[in-house]
């Protein structure tokens, strides 16, 4: 009989199957548009003219990609690449510091490697997009469209189509938190204190996307950080276990995420928020998913991937490409059960294919 895992796996390979099937028909994509907001796990190149140590514009980062490294944190397609596939665009979104013109009707990322929900999160790497700021770049969007399609009323129907997804907080644990000796966050507040924190900041950042147009609306809850190999190097875990303070800490964020999401559907009856559990989606055996090198970055070990660096062959059979970000593998498993869920815990009320057809 085969593993929960390789059903899991099985029913992630229909879905991207089905996928291609059901948008090559007429060719045209489930929505007409898709707006992106995050960190590293979703940046497509923001970063690259910014003075920070937070960029990936470089060999061997897009090994696997067409265009080569163009920004990306990872081998080939991150979460956001694949779940714009999913939605039957036939180009990435654009990011923001390239799109142009008429790009804009069809979405834009704006995620920016080391950005956080708290604006000093990620300060000691260099400039960053935090998400405050990314939220004025929106709005900036917003006027745009609002100027092509001739007011603000066109420009309101047009986004209430799109879909959103807000991916974000990774950093105000690694780049924050749990960087004691250069932020106070961790002698302030307890994990509880931080994550409560946190989701009282990022509630007002989400109303400021609703408020202006943002109506379907998908939040990523953090993975498991604690597992990353940047993250063992620093804490020293035992052979085959991860950080579980981090982890932890990390899932009373998402708790909070779950009913900020609850509590946001019941104030605004015209939208839809919901929560993807990438936590859940990554937990469970890796190597029974293929998966062969959990603890250790396909480019750099521990250590970071530099220009230098020599990656490994066999990218499909590693979790990681670097010490923080996965592999186009894992993100196409992310994906493709963030857009239709696998099970009844990968999204909570809805997955992002059913909000996209609301």
């Amino acid at each position: 009989m085969a593993s929960t895992h390789q059903k899991i796996w099985w029913s992630v390979f229909l879905t991207l199957l089905l996928s291609n099937c059901q948008h090559g028909v007429d060719g045209a994509p489930q929505v007409p548009c898709y707006f992106i907001f995050g960190d590293s796990l979703s940046d497509s190149g923001n970063n690259n003219l910014l003075v920070t140590k937070a960029k990936a514009n470089f060999k061997p980062y897009g090994i696997d990609f067409p265009q080569g490294p163009t920004g990306r944190f990872t081998n080939g397609r991150t979460i956001v690449d694949v779940i714009s596939e999913l939605l039957g665009f036939h180009s990435f979104i654009p990011s923001f510091v390239t799109a142009k013109g008429k790009d804009v009707l069809q979405g834009v990322n704006y995620a920016s490697g080391a950005a956080g929900i708290r604006d000093e999160t990620g300060q000691h790497l260099g400039d960053r997009i935090t998400l405050n700021r990314q939220l004025i770049n929106y709005q900036h969007t917003v006027a745009q469209i609002a100027k092509l399609l001739g007011g603000a009323a066109a420009a309101a129907d047009q986004l209430s189509k799109c879909v959103f997804t807000v991916g974000i907080g990774s950093n105000d644990y690694i780049n924050n938190y749990f960087l004691p000796n250069l932020y106070p966050t961790s002698k302030k507040f307890t994990p509880e204190q931080y994550a409560t924190a946190l989701i009282a900041q990022y509630s007002l950042q989400l109303k400021t996307l609703h408020k202006f147009g943002a109506r379907k609306v998908a939040l990523l809850g953090l993975g498991l950080i604690g597992c990353a190999p940047a993250e063992l190097a620093a804490f020293s875990p035992p052979k085959g276990t991860c950080v579980d303070k981090i982890n932890s800490a990390v899932q009373l964020f998402n708790g909070k995420l779950q009913s900020l999401v609850n509590d946001l559907n019941t104030e605004f009856s015209d939208s839809k928020f919901t929560y993807i559990n990438i936590f859940g989606i990554g937990s469970g055996d890796p190597k029974a998913a293929g998966f062969k090198v959990t603890d250790s970055g396909c480019c750099g070990g521990r250590t970071g991937c530099t220009p230098s660096a020599k990656p490994c062959l066999n990218r499909r059979e590693f979790v990681f490409f670097d010490e923080f970000h996965p592999t186009e593998a894992v993100n196409v498993n992310l994906a493709a059960r963030a857009y239709k869920a696998s099970t009844p815990s990968d999204a909570s009320p809805i997955d992002i294919n059913t909000l996209a057809n609301l």
